[in-house]
C-alpha cells in the first residue's frame, strides 16, 4: 500500500486528505487492541464527501489511517491544544480516552521515527510538492484540509459540535476576505450551524502551510459526522441524501475560495 495517493489537477485548489485511510501495516494493527482495531476516530467517506465538486482540484490523501501515525499533528510531538484533552501524533488514546494498544504493545521510539519517515513525511512530501507546484503555476494556492469528527465527544469538548467548524488559526492562515467569506456562506447554508476557530482552530497542516503573504491561504473545515452520515456509530454508513444535501454548500465555499484566490 503507498502511503498517499495524490490526484492532481490544474486548478489552484489543494483537497488534503490526512484522516481518510484505514490502511494499517499486520504488525501495527495487531498491536492494537480492540478499541484500537476498530478505527472509530477516522474521517469517515470524506473522500467521497468531496468527490467530483471540484473537478479540477488537486487531491493529497493519506492511505495509512491516523493511529499509525497522526499526518495533521507536529512532527515534533508539540500539542495543538496545550491544556485540553486531544491525541497526539502517534494517539494511546481515542476520542472517547480509551486506551488504543494492547498492554506493553504501544511502539517504542524507534518505531515512531520509523513511522514518521515512511508515513508522516511521505504525506508532507507530497502535499508540499503540490502546494509548490501550483503555486509556480497560478501565483497563489488554496489549501483546504478536509476533515469530519464525530459531533458528540464529551473527552474533546463539551455539547454539540456545529456542523460546520472553520479552522484559520485565529485568522493567520489565510486571507481575511476568505475566511469571512467561509463563514458567511456557512452562516448562510440554511439548517445548518457553524463556528470560527472554536474547538478546531485548524491542525498542523494549516497551522504549517498557511502562509498568506507567500501565496498560500490554508483553512481547515471540520465536519460534523452527523451531517452526511446515517449514524455516528459503527458501521458509519454513508447517507446518500444528507450528502446530497451537504455538498451543494461545500462546492459553493469551495469555488468561492478559488475566485478569492484569482481576484
Amino acid at each position: 500500500m503507498e502511503p498517499v495517493t495524490v490526484s492532481r489537477g490544474d486548478s489552484c485548489l489543494v483537497l488534503a486528505m490526512p484522516h481518510a485511510g484505514t490502511w494499517l501495516p499486520a504488525g501495527a494493527r495487531a498491536a492494537l487492541n480492540e478499541t484500537g482495531r476498530a478505527l472509530a476516530d477516522t474521517d469517515w467517506h470524506i473522500d467521497r464527501l468531496y468527490a467530483g465538486l471540484i473537478p479540477q482540484a488537486t487531491i493529497v490523501r493519506a492511505n495509512f489511517h491516523r493511529y499509525l501515525i497522526d499526518a495533521n499533528r507536529d512532527p515534533g510531538g508539540q500539542s495543538l491544544y496545550p491544556g485540553q484533552n486531544t491525541t497526539g501524533l502517534c494517539p494511546e488514546t481515542d476520542f472517547d480516552g480509551l486506551p488504543l494498544y494492547e498492554e506493553d504493545r504501544f511502539p517504542n521510539p524507534e518505531k515512531l521515527q520509523a513511522r514518521l519517515a515512511a508515513y508522516h513525511a511521505s504525506y508532507h512530501t507530497a502535499l508540499a510538492a503540490e502546494l509548490d507546484r501550483l503555486r509556480k503555476l497560478h501565483g497563489v494556492v488554496v489549501l483546504y484540509d478536509c476533515h469530519s469528527i464525530r459531533s458528540n465527544i464529551p473527552f474533546l469538548f463539551e455539547g454539540k459540535l456545529p456542523d460546520f467548524n472553520i479552522g484559520t488559526n485565529g485568522g493567520v492562515t489565510c486571507a481575511p476576505v476568505m475566511e469571512a467569506a467561509t463563514v458567511d456562506l456557512c452562516a448562510a447554508a440554511e439548517g445548518y450551524t457553524h463556528a470560527l476557530n472554536g474547538r478546531f482552530r485548524g491542525g498542523w497542516t494549516t497551522r504549517h502551510y498557511g502562509c498568506p503573504d507567500q501565496g498560500i491561504h490554508a483553512i481547515q473545515m471540520e465536519l460534523a459526522q452527523s451531517a452526511y452520515l446515517q449514524s455516528e456509530a459503527a458501521p458509519f454508513a454513508y447517507d446518500p441524501a444528507k450528502a446530497d444535501r451537504l455538498r451543494p454548500h461545500l462546492t459553493t465555499i469551495l469555488e468561492t475560495l478559488i475566485a478569492l484566490a484569482k481576484a
